[in-house]
């Protein structure tokens, strides 16, 4: 915020032309149209009252946030996912090897609805004990629940903390090329999960006792749970696609979701209550982030330098195909993840600067999304900033050079695989 402060009054205000373009439903950056006009720096001051008008103009994201994330954390206190998990391992009894892509597959499902990360902490003294009675290394652990569950969530078309926040903020219809993107997902999972199972092949050692012995037994209520889960994510599919619903439909429903899943485990009124204010302050940190990026760009419009700087960016890139314009904002999103480890923020701080750029380029404003998909989402698989990836390999007594040297290679094909999709969906003018 104090370096946009500053760049108020050292780069010169500038403005682009822009219209309303009747076919698309959105506001559209005039190329050409860039014009310097009278400077209005934003002194420091002013930069701090754009915290809380930030926050306001991100109230929707920052609820949706605090509100699944809440629900969500309701479910874990259940118990259910806990038990869930020992009962799948157990139906895999004698088939050894197919646990990886089971274990895999679910978490990879619960990366590519609810961004899993957190959630998977508690999950991984279940996963170790399966895996030395397997004869796996406590690396297969980490892959097939963290990298299963980061993979899902960079490639899934309807992740509401990173597709459809981003879709929003680019004026984008939420859940459009949702097909295309499941074609990757299903590609990006079959990549990672084989890798997975030919390292756990590899490094296999004699087992330490039977699966069986793990866990909890899932109950019918469990089943209950986990369904209401299910059928609350297809309802939030169902309601952005034929009821126009936004961020604070998506809250509504799971706030109503998390309610009764309390009343189904018999956490009563309090326990309810005690897991909802555990999920918002788990999220505060991310709903915090998301509305001081806001405020970052605010900053920037109020200072009239963001156009400024989208046009020295567009300078470079114009004579560049599309392809490695798009291309270079997948880098640039890495990148900056490093610093802004939280993906609902930096979608919300990127989008702002990338949208007009996108224009400019005559690249489609899905495409910017995909790039902030597969930049900002897989970077989570390496980033040391990324505090749940750090908090599950201590967990699992993997050293993190160690993690690097299993998931690097697999990041830079994962990342390939986007490229490929980037330069995919602009070939066939996704939109």
């Amino acid at each position: 915020m104090l370096l946009a402060a500053a760049a108020s009054y050292i780069l010169p205000a500038g403005q682009f032309e822009r219209r309303f373009d009747e076919a698309t439903g959105r506001t559209l950056v005039v190329p050409g149209t860039f014009q310097t006009v009278d400077p209005d720096p934003v002194n420091l001051f002013d930069a701090m009252v754009a915290l809380p008008m930030g926050m306001a103009d991100a109230g929707s994201v920052i609820f949706l946030v605090f509100l699944i994330g809440g629900a969500l954390t309701v479910v874990d206190e259940s118990g259910a996912l806990r038990r869930a998990m020992p009962s799948l391992i157990r139906a895999m009894r004698g088939r050894d090897l197919l646990i990886v892509p089971v274990v895999s597959i679910f978490f990879a499902m619960g990366g590519v609805v609810q961004n899993m990360q957190e959630e998977i902490i508690p999950l991984i003294p279940v996963l170790m004990l399966l895996i030395a009675r397997l004869g796996f290394r406590p690396m297969v652990a980490v892959a097939m629940s963290a990298g299963a569950a980061f993979v899902g969530s960079a490639f899934s078309p309807i992740n509401p903390f990173q597709v459809q926040i981003a879709q929003k903020a680019a004026e984008v219809e939420p859940l459009s090329g949702s097909l295309f993107r499941i074609v990757f997902l299903v590609i990006a999972l079959v990549f990672w999960i084989g890798a997975t199972m030919r390292y756990a092949a590899a490094t296999r050692t004699a087992p330490q006792g039977t699966p069986a012995e793990v866990g909890e037994v899932m109950t019918g209520r469990d089943g209950v749970i986990l369904g209401m889960l299910g059928a609350t994510f297809a309802i939030m599919v169902y309601g952005l696609r034929f009821w126009a619903w936004d961020f604070d439909q998506m809250s509504a429903a799971f706030f109503i979701m998390g309610v009764l899943v309390g009343g189904v485990a018999r956490m009563g009124v309090s326990g309810t209550a005690d897991a909802y204010v555990k999920g918002f302050r788990e999220m505060a940190y991310a709903a915090l982030l998301i509305g001081f990026a806001r405020a970052i760009s605010t900053v920037l419009e109020q200072g009239l330098v963001i156009d400024t700087i989208v046009n020295g960016m567009f300078a470079p890139l114009e004579s560049l195909p599309k392809v490695a314009s798009a291309l270079g904002m997948v880098v640039g999103q890495a990148l900056l993840h490093v610093p802004v480890p939280s993906v609902s923020g930096q979608a919300v701080l990127t989008m702002p600067v990338l949208v007009p750029l996108a224009d400019l380029l005559g690249l489609s404003r899905q495409v910017i999304v995909l790039a902030y998909q597969y930049g900002a989402g897989l970077c989570d698989i390496v980033t040391p900033t990324n505090g749940a990836l750090l908090a599950i390999l201590a967990a699992a007594g993997v050293r993190y050079d160690e993690w690097l040297k299993f998931a690097v290679p697999l990041y830079l094909g994962l990342v390939t695989l986007g490229g490929v999709a980037i330069a995919a969906a602009i070939a066939i003018g996704l939109q």
